[in-house]
């Protein structure tokens, strides 16, 4: 299946980073039904939606290739006016909607104990650091060059912001310290490993541009065969023999089960595909919807869990 970028609106909605946003919002309300919590307020969801528009938009931004390849790159390059704008109008909704709650539960911030300052302040530093800095005092550096690490530190990043960061903005307003047990942590791994393998399956569509810049990703050191039959479809297996395990020893219902093994299972069909020659827009609908696909797939069997 090829998909074909022209629609203007899929092109939007897929280029523009909104399907990013929609993704955090799924995950990030499957995360709080599976730690049995109630979902966040509105203003919590905006957060994450306009900021993970906004952090993805301006790595596109700074990218002024004109004579590219990527589909992605050409589309921001034809509307730099557009992009400008719809950035300028995140930035102001991420920074009003974290001002705003800072100031509302000032007071309960104050009794975060360390933990929980440290799992608030550890993934937007992991992210920034991932793009980096150009100092003339530092130097210049990124973990996005570190090739084998990138997916990882992707998986792990995403994971807090859609596992954590539900949990600890609800404990927030009601003025807890957030105590993580072993299915957040459980949560968080399994979320760091699915995010990891989409991100070791996205390198496959960048193989050239990391060729290039010498950033050693998995298919650039290991090849194209090697890194599906070897690196993508194994860890797939682990983290879905790890699942079964978990949910063998917690007792999880057989239906429960069954509905969060499918976008493993997916995840190896789609893995498998990527033998061919893809669009990038095949990776932003096909590969990237897994995340999607997943948290649908979380809710639901949260849902249907509440109703056996």
């Amino acid at each position: 299946m090829q998909l074909k970028s022209n629609n203007t609106f899929i092109n939007f909605i897929f280029y523009g980073n909104y399907f990013y946003g929609i993704c955090t919002l799924a995950l990030c309300m499957e995360a709080s039904l599976q730690q049995h919590l109630p979902l966040n307020s509105f203003l919590f969801y905006l957060l994450v939606f306009s900021s993970t528009i906004m952090y993805y938009t301006k790595a596109y931004m700074t990218d002024t290739s004109v004579n590219t390849i990527n589909k992605r790159t050409q589309w921001y390059n034809q509307n730099r006016k557009t992009v400008k704008v719809s950035q300028a109008i995140f930035i102001s909704i991420t920074l009003g909607a974290l001002l705003y709650s800072i100031c509302i539960n000032y007071n309960h911030l104050l009794h975060f104990n360390t933990t929980n300052w440290l799992l608030i302040l550890i993934f937007p530093l992991v992210a920034g650091l991932y793009y980096g800095f150009n100092s003339r005092f530092f130097g210049k550096y990124n973990l996005r060059s570190k090739g084998f690490l990138k997916p990882f530190i992707i998986g792990f990043t995403w994971a807090g912001f859609v596992t954590v960061y539900p949990a600890i903005y609800y404990c927030m307003e009601k003025g807890i310290n957030f105590e993580p047990n072993k299915l957040t942590v459980f949560l968080f791994l399994k979320n760091s490993l699915f995010i990891t393998i989409l991100c070791i399956m996205f390198d496959i569509k960048d193989y050239a541009s990391d060729f290039n810049h010498r950033i050693n990703t998995f298919v650039v050191k290991a090849g194209l065969r090697k890194t599906i039959f070897y690196i993508i479809i194994p860890l797939t297996i682990l983290g879905l023999v790890t699942f079964f395990i978990f949910v063998t020893f917690e007792h999880f219902h057989s239906i429960r089960i069954f509905i969060n093994s499918i976008p493993f299972i997916l995840l190896l069909f789609v893995g498998y595909s990527l033998r061919l020659r893809r669009t990038t827009l095949y990776y932003l609908v096909v590969v990237d919807g897994m995340m999607l696909i997943k948290a649908l797939c979380g809710i639901s069997a949260m849902l249907l869990n509440y109703s056996l």
